[in-house]
């Protein structure tokens, strides 16, 4: 016990004795514990505690409520078993190996591992052995049971054993041999024995041959190559396993188990079911769904066969065609934004972390189901098959919506391969808008730039024999916009150099025949500049954005490339049906040629049109029939003479307002076809063309559309000294209400206000419209095709007054008696 009244450190004094006392009478009292009472863990039971009387607990209102509620939800309580509850883990130990089954030792045909050719002892585990006459108690009989059958089948075969030096029968028997092993002679001889290699570390050498007859030897032979055959059979029907494109996989069945079905129409809706599952998993986790990728693929297939299906299951169209679609669908969600490039060498040496392998993974697993699926559509484009024009339309629709993808150049390739036909059908139609639609929305060049290298060689392999609306394309590019400046004027848009260099440097580095703006570096400053590019570049490339010089360089060569298409059709010896799509885009882009070329192609302009349709001039035969008025060929030829007009004039309406080219020979033969415009029927019809598209825009102009246009170019003077004279207003105008006689209403109405415009920039012309005086002396001559002899002030302009009173329009009678008042 503690002293209370201490003060000096009493917790101390007072504990060390009462523990010494404490340990003391805890050790007398576990000895006499243990003496009359078991361990819980040698109990074959342990009890459970009883229940507390129910008088000593008390239950509060909320508590009784609860059990009258839910106290039938704890009545399973009543049925437990509680002796084995109670049961200890020793007795559930002893209970389970008295009723633990035993086991029988297996039999098996291998020797015994006491058979060997050594002289030396048996081999041995280390323990005594145990003697027949020895007793087991019962509980360990079941445990050693396996151990000692096995024993026991030992000793038999022991004893069967004569001695150790007994050889069994695989071991004296000889290997099977191949008769082309060894000559005829040493067959005779026997077949040695293998040598034996003593202790000592001698070798001994048997003495001992064995002979195998020839029959035996054959037939051993023959015998192991079919076992051989037979195992390599089996071995390959076990590991013949399909893979994911192809087996039952993801709670799928399998791809020839769907497409192998009796039924035509379960076939189709369980590729149907499956397709769109296959579709929808794929969009909802592109990066791993490479299989799932292969596996839609595989229903596109024409003949699908399996490892475990060797032979080719045919496949049903309708089921190609959806799941065609649906992987463009699928393709057109999950391709990226960039273009895919193959890695090299270098970068597959290197180590990468595992999100960047895993992505380099998906890329090129990606790029490589992407061309199997491009494979395909070409495959069914060349065989023309039933699929061609669904298969035509996929790729169509991949190049517009993923120009920027790998495979460009294959997909341009097809449809513009497509488009090699003489005639036009819907698919003409469909490639001629995929690459209208691709010219417009091609912000850096490349892609128009590959389209017009495949059309310039399709078109010249075929000879210009291909239709004519694959040229109207070409009027799309976005050349006039794009390249209005020069590259070389785009350098303001450079950054400023580094370092600027001193006059008397660069002055010395001239003189030695160096570049000035350059400084001299050292290996190690190249070598850092250099490596700066590389960043700079990929940086730049990373960026995406599009490079102003780059982007006119590629115009420039597009632009290259398109007249040289142009000319090339221009100087074929015969016409083509070309032609006027080639005029057309040279009107177009008139004010894009280089000044350089100005005169060789107003000289083969003057060629086509003093041509006719046959190639021959038209003033070179005369024994030939004129043809007439409404002959095809003659208007055909006389469009084409008023298209080399208006292109004479775009070309002098840009930069070559500069130069002073004489055009009266495209004026006087502009002059010339205006009577034979007179009698064409149908000139305010646009030219003969295929159905129209919203993608094309407006139809080409019509033949009163060109004939207006030229006549506006001849008429507005470049300049102030350029003005026409008065002689040629009064002649174009003459022929013109001539010709409004026989026009039209509306072409009627635009040429009496062509000439109200003349009449008004000339005022000596307003002699003309008087009937009663004359503004000149002599006769007019209207037989002639050339303005300036026709002497019009020899006349006056009588048509003009029969327009305002007989003419049956009313727009054409109000027309020409403004024009009459406005004079008067």
């Amino acid at each position: 016990m503690a002293v209370k009244g201490s003060k000096k450190r009493p917790a101390q004094s007072a504990q060390r004795p009462s523990k010494k006392r404490k340990v003391a009478d805890d050790g007398k009292t576990a000895k006499a514990k243990g003496k009359g009472k078991k361990h819980a863990f040698d109990k074959p039971t342990i009890p459970i505690p009883t229940k507390v009387d129910d008088d000593d607990v008390e239950l509060s209102e909320d508590d009784l409520g609860l059990l009258e509620e839910f106290g039938g939800a704890v009545s399973f309580l009543k049925s437990l078993d509680e002796k084995g509850i109670a049961r200890s883990k020793k007795e559930t130990e002893r209970l389970r190996q008295l009723n633990k089954p035993i086991r029988k030792p297996v039999e098996d045909d291998l020797p015994s591992i006491h058979s060997h050719d050594e002289d030396s002892d048996d081999w041995s585990s280390g323990l005594e052995d145990v003697s027949a006459d020895e007793d087991f108690s019962d509980d360990e009989v079941a445990s050693e049971a396996e151990s000692s059958t096995s024993a026991a089948e030992r000793r038999r075969r022991k004893r069967k054993e004569d001695s150790d030096e007994e050889e069994l029968p695989f071991e004296v028997r000889p290997r099977k041999r191949r008769p082309s092993w060894e000559p005829e002679s040493d067959k005779e001889k026997g077949i040695e024995r293998l040598p034996i290699k003593l202790a000592d570390g001698r070798i001994q050498k048997s003495g001992d041959k064995v002979y195998l007859d020839n029959d035996e030897e054959e037939s051993g032979l023959d015998s192991n190559e079919e076992s051989g055959d037979e195992k390599a059979k089996e071995a390959a029907q076990r590991f013949r396993v399909e893979d994911v494109s192809t087996g039952a996989r993801f709670g799928r069945p399998a791809v020839v188990d769907v497409i192998g079905q009796k039924s035509r129409k379960a076939r189709i809706q369980g590729a149907k079911e499956q397709i769109a599952g296959l579709c929808q998993e794929i969009l909802g986790d592109p990066e791993n769904s490479l299989g799932l990728l292969r596996r839609l693929h595989t229903f596109s297939l024409p003949q699908i066969s399996t490892p475990t299906h060797p032979e080719p299951v045919p496949n049903d169209p309708v089921i190609r065609k959806l799941t065609m679609l649906s992987q463009l669908a699928v393709y057109k969600d999950i391709i990226p934004g960039y273009r895919i490039r193959a890695l090299t060498d270098k970068e597959k040496a290197e180590k990468v972390s595992q999100m960047v392998q895993r992505t380099r993974d998906w890329e090129q697993g990606l790029v490589s189901v992407y061309q199997s699926y491009l494979r395909g559509l070409e495959a069914e484009l060349k065989a023309k098959s039933e699929l061609a024009e669904t298969a035509l339309h996929c790729m169509c629709t991949l190049l517009v919506e993923v120009t920027h993808f790998n495979f460009r150049v294959n997909l341009m390739s097809s449809i513009v391969a497509a488009l090699s036909r003489k005639s036009w059908n819907k698919s003409s139609d469909l490639c001629l808008d995929t690459l209208i639609k691709v010219f417009r929305a091609d912000n850096t060049g490349e892609p128009s730039l590959e389209i017009v290298r495949l059309l310039n060689r399709m078109i010249k392999e075929r000879k210009f024999n291909v239709h004519p609306e694959v040229l109207s394309c070409l009027l799309h590019l976005r050349l006039k916009t794009e390249l209005g400046v020069r590259a070389s004027e785009s350098k303001a848009d450079k950054e400023p150099s580094g370092k600027a260099m001193s006059k008397g440097r660069a002055a010395a580095r001239r003189a030695k025949g160096k570049a000035a703006d350059q400084p001299h570096l050292s290996k190690k400053a190249k070598k850092a500049l250099k490596e700066r590019k590389e960043i700079e570049k990929e940086m730049h490339e990373a960026a995406a954005e599009v490079d102003k010089e780059e982007r006119a360089t590629r115009h420039t060569e597009t632009l290259k490339l398109l007249f040289v298409l142009y000319f090339s059709i221009l100087k074929n010896p015969r016409p083509t049906p070309l032609l006027p799509a080639a005029l057309r885009g040279i009107a177009k882009f008139a004010h894009l040629v280089n000044i350089d070329f100005f005169k060789d192609l107003l000289q083969v302009l003057k060629t086509l049109m003093t041509r006719d349709a046959d190639g021959d001039l038209v003033d070179g035969d005369t024994n030939a029939p004129a043809p007439g008025p409404h002959d095809a060929s003659n208007i055909a030829t006389v469009q084409h003479q008023l298209l080399c007009i208006v292109t004479a004039f775009e070309l002098l309406s840009g930069q070559g307002e500069a130069l002073d080219i004489d055009l009266s020979d495209f004026i006087n033969r502009l002059y010339a076809i205006l009577p034979q415009l007179a009698l064409m029927p149908d000139i305010e019809a646009p030219p003969p063309s295929q159905a129209r598209t919203s993608v094309r825009g407006p139809p080409p102009p019509s033949t009163a559309d060109v004939l207006f246009r030229a006549l506006h170019l001849a008429f507005t003077p470049r300049s102030s000294a350029a003005a026409p004279p008065p002689w040629r207003s009064a002649a174009f105008a003459k022929r013109l209400l001539s010709a409004a006689l026989q026009w039209p209403p509306a072409t009627a109405v635009r040429a009496i206000e062509l000439v109200a415009v003349l009449v008004e920039r000339d005022p000596k012309l307003e002699a003309l419209l008087s009937t009663e005086d004359r503004a000149g002396n002599g006769v007019y001559r209207p037989d002639l095709d050339d303005p300036q002899l026709s002497n019009p002030f020899g006349t006056s302009l009588y048509e003009l007054h029969t327009l305002a009173e007989k003419h049956w329009a009313e727009q054409v009678r109000v027309a020409a008696g403004k024009l009459l008042d406005s004079s008067s």
